[in-house]
């Protein structure tokens, strides 16, 4: 789940709206400038679908020890650090899930939701906050996610549907930076944020460079791209939500209540040249 605060709640959207919103952009990534991404279908499916096996818990929010809704919020952005308020064996089990989920529809998808995954857990992830008993439950799910990758890889590379740049390393790390720049635009436009911020990484350009793009906030859930990387000045996608009233909550049974009672409606995320 992702929350962002209003003044009388919250607005929750689930990690595979979330997910969805990644892909509308990818779909409409390229121009003259920016590279579009090849082969087309299996990035974008691994964009679209990279957290759906996240459906289940979400369909059950929970809340944190202070009450909150257990989420990804605005405080978070550019950190990972909010292991202490999850348990991190249930974490990790959707986590493998959501690879395993991609996994039985494309193995080229799953290798870059593997490689989005790993990269969380590795370089953006705080261990101080996991518990020192805990961390060879971690160690352990990364190595798993390795040797999946080995696998993975190895099966795309003896697809002859492929042409032999589509399975380089080189191309299949462009399309994981796409997957992380394009789920961080959208976390972005979940938590409405407000401050300058970047897409993470320096992404692949039609001459064969890379350029990292800046991200401005123009007002709510608008913003601008600088370099730009679509082909229309402006664009404007749709985003489901639901706004539950209330700032705590004494039960998690409380919140899924409100929150299965609350009507979807859907939010404008607007991006500019």
């Amino acid at each position: 789940m992702l929350r962002l605060e209003s003044e009388s709640g919250w607005w929750l959207v689930t990690h595979p709206d979330h997910a969805r919103l990644a892909g509308a952009f990818a779909e409409k990534w390229g121009n003259e400038e920016f590279a579009s991404p090849e082969p087309r279908r299996q990035v974008l499916l691994g964009i679209a679908t990279h957290d759906d096996g996240w459906a289940a818990r979400d369909a059950q929010p929970q809340i944190t020890r202070q009450g909150l809704p257990s989420a990804f919020s605005i405080e978070l952005v550019g950190k990972y650090s909010a292991f202490e308020e999850i348990d991190l064996a249930d974490y990790l089990a959707v986590r493998e899930r959501a690879v395993s989920v991609v996994a039985e529809a494309d193995p080229y998808a799953a290798l870059l939701v593997s490689l989005h995954t790993y990269n969380l857990l590795t370089e953006r992830a705080d261990r101080s906050t996991i518990a020192p008993a805990q961390l060879p439950l971690l160690d352990a799910f990364l190595e798993r996610q390795r040797l999946l990758q080995q696998d993975l890889h190895s099966r795309i590379v003896l697809d002859r549907s492929y042409a032999a740049e589509e399975v380089s390393w080189p191309r299949i790390q462009d399309h994981f930076k796409l997957l992380q720049a394009t789920d961080n635009l959208s976390l972005l436009s979940c938590v409405d944020y407000r401050q300058t911020a970047s897409l993470l990484h320096p992404l692949s350009l039609v001459s064969g460079e890379h350029r990292e793009i800046e991200v401005e906030s123009l007002g709510e859930r608008h913003f601008r791209l600088t370099p730009y990387p679509f082909s229309e000045s402006e664009l404007t996608f749709q985003l489901p939500a639901r706004h539950v009233e209330g700032k705590r909550f004494e039960s998690a049974a409380q919140l899924q209540e409100l929150f299965h009672a609350t009507p979807i409606h859907t939010l404008r995320i607007t991006i500019t040249k």
